[in-house]
């Protein structure tokens, strides 16, 4: 009987989830099954896994998230009892650990009650992966769970960079920079070094571009800066977050255009970045087949790349320089055309790209003439936390 790893990624309108043979050693990179369900919260949401491209699903209208991690239940529990295979743990990508957590730990009730109260700090992820734990431990309460957090590749950051500029007090009381995205960071650090070597081992920078974005500066391929800060709306410009803002832009938006609390939340996590400055789309690949002609979605783009250029440049100057680039999740993978204007944007720093190898979304697509060698890598979450849940339970 083989023992299986499943890990969920829950976000607020999907649920990612992989099966892992945690029998074979070492952990195979790909799932032996995955899947998703999609739309949660829309009024047409989907399903799909491996081999089945998605379809309509039925969720209860009252409760789809539940209703969804029951179908995801059903569907795996079927799957499993097709073969010779038992879930022997539940690996969760769990946004924000906190000051707390820096390390993968096995959830409890005690361990929920924590992470609950860091749903504040990341409203969009933290209650779903939440859930997700609780109707677990309610259902199958023998079933070890593993919380992987977000934040824990991130801190190796100096305080320097961990400090916010705000009273000794804050500090504290812990309001500081976490920093985001780690599992997919933490990726990065091994299949860099298996992929390049010693050239990944420098000063490393890579951009972690999806419908959420951020930089990691690497040394020694360990977290020595990020973009996202406090929150997951620092940083870069998003597909519907701001990132970086002016704070008295927000005091404006309060006290002069009397916004409520929830009105800032709402534009500042839903209303704004790609989306609210198009008003057209959220997704790179639809703005640039509606460019021509249209001044927002000119606008969007520009400012969109700009930012990442310039928190780029920023990076380097932490660094003392950069030895190579990389750029991985759903727009830095598949994007040429958002990496060649990037790219183009760093030319300063002798970054060439080669154009054939760009549009192919190749392992590197620096020309020879690049003085840094730039590289596309897909990234792996979920097998990060499948790995981490093996570790953690195998030393039990």
């Amino acid at each position: 009987m083989s023992d299986l790893i499943l890990v969920l990624n829950c976000g607020s309108s999907s649920i990612k989830f992989g099966l892992f043979d945690a029998s074979a050693q070492p952990l195979p990179r790909q799932p032996l099954w995955n899947g998703k369900v999609d739309g949660i919260t829309g009024p047409a949401p989907t399903f799909g896994e491996t081999g089945v491209a998605p379809g309509p699903v039925a969720l209860d209208a009252a409760h789809p998230y539940n209703a969804a991690l029951q179908h995801i239940r059903a569907r795996v529990l079927e799957r499993v009892a097709r073969g010779d295979h038992r879930i022997t743990a539940v690996a969760h990508r769990v946004v924000h650990g906190g000051a707390k957590y820096s390390d993968p730990v096995r959830v409890d009730a005690a361990v929920l009650a924590d992470l609950r109260g860091y749903i504040p700090l990341a409203p969009l992820h933290q209650p779903f992966a939440l859930e997700a734990i609780a109707a677990l431990l309610h259902h199958m309460p023998d079933l070890p769970q593993v919380a992987c957090f977000d934040t824990a590749f991130h801190h190796t950051l100096p305080q320097v960079e961990k400090m916010l500029p705000l009273s000794w007090d804050a500090w504290e009381r812990g309001l500081r920079r976490y920093g985001f995205h780690g599992l997919s960071y933490e990726f990065m650090s091994l299949a860099l070094a298996e992929r390049h070597g010693d050239a990944a081992r420098g000063r490393t920078i890579v951009a972690h571009l999806g419908s959420g974005a951020s930089l990691c500066a690497m040394q020694g391929l360990q977290s020595v800066a990020t973009t996202m800060g406090f929150s997951a709306l620092d940083g870069l410009m998003m597909g519907t977050r701001c990132g970086a803002l002016d704070p008295g832009a927000l005091l404006y938006l309060m006290e002069i255009e009397k916004l409520s609390l929830q009105e800032v939340g709402q534009l500042l996590y839903h209303g704004s970045g790609l989306l609210g400055l198009s008003g057209v789309s959220s997704d790179p690949r639809v703005l640039l087949t509606q460019e021509s002609g249209n001044a927002r979605v000119q606008a969007a783009l520009a400012l969109y790349v700009r930012r990442i250029v310039r928190e780029i440049g920023a990076l380097v100057a932490v660094l003392g320089g950069v030895d190579m680039l990389v750029f991985t999740a759903g727009i830095g993978e598949h994007n040429a055309a958002i990496r060649e204007r990037v790219c183009a944007g760093l030319a300063w720093l002798g970054v060439a790209v080669d154009a054939q190898a760009n549009a192919q979304s190749a392992d590197l697509i620096s020309s020879p003439a690049s003085r840094i060698p730039v590289a596309v890598e897909r990234t792996n979450e979920e097998w990060v936390a499948a790995w981490h849940a093996t570790r953690l339970l195998g030393a039990h």
